[in-house]
């Protein structure tokens, strides 16, 4: 079966909209469908700016509706606190206002872009969206990451080889509070890297020291510029490290 019929069966779908590839390729066949849509994207503080503009850009090339919700996920005790489900808790709360402004506009299904590559086992998050009766596409339908890399490829959307990206929060440890000022210099320390044309990192918060987590193919890059990165980092953390184990 093909993606495009859950569209054919479901003519009235708001989608949740992240900016990335899964999200957008799912937009994109929901926009070349008959269906009635709206893209809803959450903008909250464990977002960088990038994914945003990434998100505007796309429903803009598919010409679809882009609502955009904030959120604030900061006043919650069960986020903050980042305990080993803590997305489970974000994701409720991310996609009741998704659902909320949705029902209010007349939209009955909501969809997102989980595929059949994530394992439920691994995101807690996906607790939240069955319990919500979010409806994810891609998954039901058997489409992998690579199929949807392949697809998005083929379709022509930017995001076709846009790497994952996990919300900043997860560069917080698991059981260290989360704060908006911890957020922040995560992101003004990966965009800095992405600035130097280092990609698929992490940079990890571990108090207040900064770990890297680099692909083995860009090591020599980063040694090559280590005074640099050194100097930029230590704006906004104590110390800097290199983790030598590559697990992003």
């Amino acid at each position: 079966m093909k993606l495009r019929e859950f569209f054919d069966i479901n003519k009235n779908v708001a989608i949740a909209f992240s900016g990335g590839a899964d999200s957008a390729y799912l937009l994109y066949e929901a926009a070349h469908s008959s269906a009635d849509i709206c893209a809803y994207y959450v903008k909250s503080d464990f977002q960088p700016e990038f994914e945003l503009d990434d998100a505007r850009r796309m429903a803009r090339e598919l010409n679809v509706t882009l609502k955009i919700i904030t959120a604030d996920v900061l006043n919650s005790k069960e986020i903050t606190s980042n305990p080993t489900n803590r997305c489970y808790y974000c994701k409720k709360r991310i996609f009741s206002a998704i659902i909320a402004e949705a029902e209010n506009a007349g939209f009955n299904v909501i969809a997102d872009g989980t595929n059949a590559s994530d394992k439920a086992s691994e995101r807690p998050g996906m607790k939240a969206l069955e319990e919500l009766s979010v409806r994810s596409p891609l998954r039901e339908y058997g489409l992998t990451k690579d199929d949807v890399r392949r697809l998005s490829r083929e379709a022509g959307l930017f995001t076709w080889d846009k790497p994952a990206y996990a919300c900043l929060a997860t560069r917080i440890t698991e059981g260290e509070i989360i704060t908006r000022e911890k957020l922040r210099r995560t992101e003004m320390s990966e965009a800095f890297l992405a600035s130097l044309g280092f990609k698929n990192f992490r940079i990890r918060s571990l108090g207040d020291t900064a770990k890297i987590q680099i692909p083995d193919n860009q090591l020599a890059k980063l040694i090559s510029l280590k005074n640099q990165i050194t100097s930029e980092l230590k704006k906004y953390y104590s110390s800097v490290l290199l983790d030598l184990e590559e697990r992003i």
